[in-house]
């Protein structure tokens, strides 16, 4: 049984309380982490997926604070789209996740020219037009995420085409850093390491996704696998808590890109 508050009780709000967030790839992993976090702390958050039944499954589970939008982030109109749709929720934004990517895997002798086309439209040319065509909404003191990998640091194999997007990504975190300075926008990234976000089971065997996440486990110095959680902790970070940052990418990989 609750114990009603009295009269002269403090009212208490969320630390992100009238903050208005998008977030591309907001549906699962990290992204709806992210959205999780920050809803639950009284922020507005669109989020953005290319599949609509994930995507109401998301919006279902976040409740009354989250706009769920289907967007192609890889799709220059459908990021025109999106940016109508912010404008119409919020007038102005107070920070963007552009986390929207996919993974790719091949060997480098039997990568083709359509996987290469297709990882690098999605992950890099996806995020520089989402922030550009976002950017005018953005007010001042607000702020960038965007979503590398520890693959642009380490070379790993079958990721030679997944690993050159996410460090053209890293590369675009400075150079946006710089040209948004003078609106008071600062860009940062999240570098994911192993994070047990269930992307391995939707991609592989049951049993086979287990045996890869073990071996990533072991393989780690923490010896373990991180959660979205904690990458989406990371983020928030970034987006609201460092303000004399702007320009840097935080590694969240137990230590992986680093010991």
């Amino acid at each position: 049984m609750h114990t009603p508050l009295s009269s002269d009780a403090p009212i208490t709000t969320g630390r992100y309380e009238g903050k208005k967030v998008v977030i591309t790839g907001g549906s699962s992993g990290f992204g709806l982490a992210t959205a999780r976090l920050l809803v639950d702390e009284g922020a507005r958050v669109l989020i953005t997926g290319r599949n609509q039944s994930t995507l109401d499954s998301a919006a279902d589970r976040l409740g009354g604070n989250a706009i769920a939008v289907r967007s192609d982030a890889g799709r220059v109109t459908d990021i025109d789209a999106l940016v109508d749709e912010a404008t119409a929720e919020f007038e102005t934004v107070d920070a963007v996740f552009a986390n929207a990517g996919i993974n790719g895997f091949a060997p480098f002798d039997a990568t083709s020219e359509e996987l290469f086309d297709e990882l690098l439209t999605n992950n890099a040319k996806g995020p520089y037009f989402t922030v550009q065509r976002l950017a005018p909404l953005l007010a001042e003191g607000s702020s960038v995420v965007l979503t590398t990998s520890v693959a642009n640091t380490l070379g790993l194999p079958l990721l030679s085409a997944y690993a050159a997007s996410k460090a053209a990504l890293r590369s675009m975190t400075r150079s946006l850093a710089r040209e948004l300075l003078p609106h008071r926008i600062r860009v940062n990234a999240v570098s994911p390491g192993p994070i047990d976000s269930g992307i391995l089971e939707k991609s592989m065997p049951q049993e086979a996704a287990e045996q890869t996440k073990k071996q990533m486990a072991a393989d780690n110095p923490m010896l373990r696998m991180g959660t979205p959680t904690e990458v989406a902790k990371a983020m928030v970070f970034l987006a609201f808590e460092a303000t004399f940052t702007t320009g840097a990418e935080l590694a969240v990989d137990g230590g992986g890109s680093q010991l």
